[in-house]
Formats: C-alpha cells, structure tokens, sequence
C-alpha cells in the first residue's frame, strides 16, 4: 500500500499488442525530447525535463544553489522530480505551509512526508514505552496538532518515531506500551483518511537507543495493529546498517510497508556513491508497481551544483532499472 494510493500498471495486462506499445513508447519518447529541447532553447540552457519513472522526492537543500524553498521546488520539478518531502514542515509557519502546498500543487508534485512528532534526540525523548504517561499524551497532543499540518500540506503520510528504550522496563512491556499509544494514534488519523509511518532507525551510526531498529520490528507492530493507518516507513540507509538483506525484507515485510527512502552507505549521500544496489532496488520497486513516493532522505556528496548535477544524474542512472 503506497501512501499516496497510486500503483503501477502494465498496459499489456490490459491486452494491448506489444507493437502497439512499442510505437507509442517511441512516439512518446519524441515528445519528451522535443519537450526538453524547447524547455532548453526557452531557459538558454539544457533542460532535464523528462519526468522519472518512479516518485522520487528531493528536500529543501538538495538544490539549494537554486534559491529559496519554493525555487528549489520549481528546479526540482524542471528536472523531472514529480513529488516532494519536507520532514521540518510542521515547523514552519503556516503561510510557509500553504505557499509550499500552491507551488507543489502548481507543479504537479506529490507531497511527501514530514514528521508528526519530532524527537528530542539530544535528550532520548520521548520513551513511549516507559511508565510516563505523559510523554505518551504529548506525542498523541502532536499527532493531533499534525492532522491540520497534513490537510494544508496536501500530505498523506506522516513520520512517525516510536521513542528511545527505557533501560528499566522490560522490553516486551515496552513494545504493548507502544502498540497501545499507536492504537491510539490511529484513532485520530484513520478518520481523517491519513497513514502514519513508523520509521525504523539504525543504532550502530546515528541513533543509538532507539526502540524501533529495524523493518521487521516495525511490521510486527504494524501487524498487531491491523489498521491502513499505521504502517512502516522503510528507509534503506538506516535498514542497510542495522539488518541489510534488503529485498528479501522487503519482499517479507512489504504488506506494512507504505513509504520508502533512500540513502547510500556509507556516508549517507545520494545513490551510486555507497554499497548499495540501488538500481536492483529499483527494479524490485517496479516489478511490484510501487507507485508511491521515494524520499530522497540523504545529502549530495559534492558541493554547489556540481553536487546538484550529479544528485540528478544519480537517479537517472538508477531509474533505468
């Protein structure tokens, strides 16, 4: 389930000749480059205007040689990104919010997701798990408050982290805690038609003492819950440094998975600069007609627009897969 709610579709599962499908795959290709070569001749520059296959989600800083927010997104969407993801957009002014909503909507972009309740990381918080009520009733006070970020946003998914461990609860006490305060979660965005993704976080680099560490564990969860609106956000930097093997668990977790993101490892850059085969992920992500949106959760690992350029031709490499 995408969270978006698009899915891929073969035209020769509807009958169509392959012949047929051929020519209009040539004809098509004709009009994107004439598309382009006017785009290019009109910006006296080279355009990259052909949209890519999958919905693939830059972030405020990917271009950011090209200006402001709303610049990087008209950039973004000149280069053939179809979709957006802004995991500080609950914080930002709520004109901030509605200006970003027009210029995606303008562009034709999916929005992708933000973040429903940002953790205190220098602090370990929240512990959704312990015996503190209170850090339960302010993460769901946040999932309400998201709610309306959602609606302005055009979005329909939000990050959700399940909190930090609590060293001296029991873990499997620990885990009912938390199935219990999603349950409750879910009783405020089901209604609203949103989906909450719990993001999985590896321990080892970035996040020590994070509770939820791995897909697997997220679909667990997920699977208690039984509901469209809680589901797993499988970001494949994190998932490579904690678990790897990743297609088959994705293959194993994916009727939880709602969301995915990609970064490389080492150096969590954009794809091709690490060890992982992003362009076989691809691959896999079509064959199961993935169709929702791919965030780009990563850096560019060059500076200025040289960065800017190859973060592009990155994901045209590995959108041929």
């Amino acid at each position: 389930m995408a969270c978006d709610g698009f899915f891929w579709r073969d035209r020769r599962l509807a009958g169509e000749p392959e012949m047929i499908i051929r020519r209009r795959t040539v004809l098509a290709a004709g009009a994107v480059a004439s598309l382009a070569s006017g785009l290019a001749a009109a910006q006296g520059g080279r355009s990259n205007a052909a949209r890519f296959s999958l919905a693939f989600a830059p972030h405020e800083g990917s271009f950011a040689s090209r200006g402001g927010l709303i610049e990087q997104i008209a950039f973004a969407a000149d280069q053939g990104f179809t979709a957006w993801e802004d995991n500080q957009a609950r914080d930002r002014p709520v004109e901030e919010q509605e200006r970003m909503a027009r210029a995606l909507e303008q562009r034709g972009m999916t929005m992708g997701v933000f973040v429903a309740s940002m953790p205190k990381w220098a602090q370990f918080r929240p512990v959704l798990g312990g015996p503190d009520d209170a850090e339960r009733d302010a993460f769901l006070a946040d999932i309400r408050a998201s709610v309306d970020v959602a609606k302005r946003l055009n979005a329909k998914c939000m990050t959700v982290v399940t909190g930090f461990l609590d060293p001296k609860t029991p873990l499997d006490i620990q885990t009912a805690r938390i199935i219990d305060v999603m349950r409750r979660a879910n009783d405020i965005v089901a209604p609203q038609g949103l989906v909450m993704v719990m993001e999985p976080l590896n321990t080892r680099i970035d996040h020590p003492n994070v509770y939820m560490q791995t897909i697997p564990q997220g679909f667990a969860i997920a699977r208690a819950l039984n509901s469209p609106a809680v589901k797993v956000l499988a970001d494949l930097y994190h998932a490579q440094i904690q678990f790897g093997n990743l297609i088959p668990t994705l293959e194993a977790c994916w009727s939880e998975v709602a969301y995915v993101q990609f970064g490389d490892n080492p150096g969590r850059k954009e794809p091709t600069t690490g060890e992982i085969n992003y362009a076989s992920i691809v691959r896999w992500l079509k064959s199961r007609r993935y169709g929702g949106v791919i965030g780009m959760e990563h850096g560019n690992s060059q500076a200025g627009r040289p960065g800017e350029e190859r973060l592009v031709a990155a994901y045209r490499e590995i959108d041929q897969g």
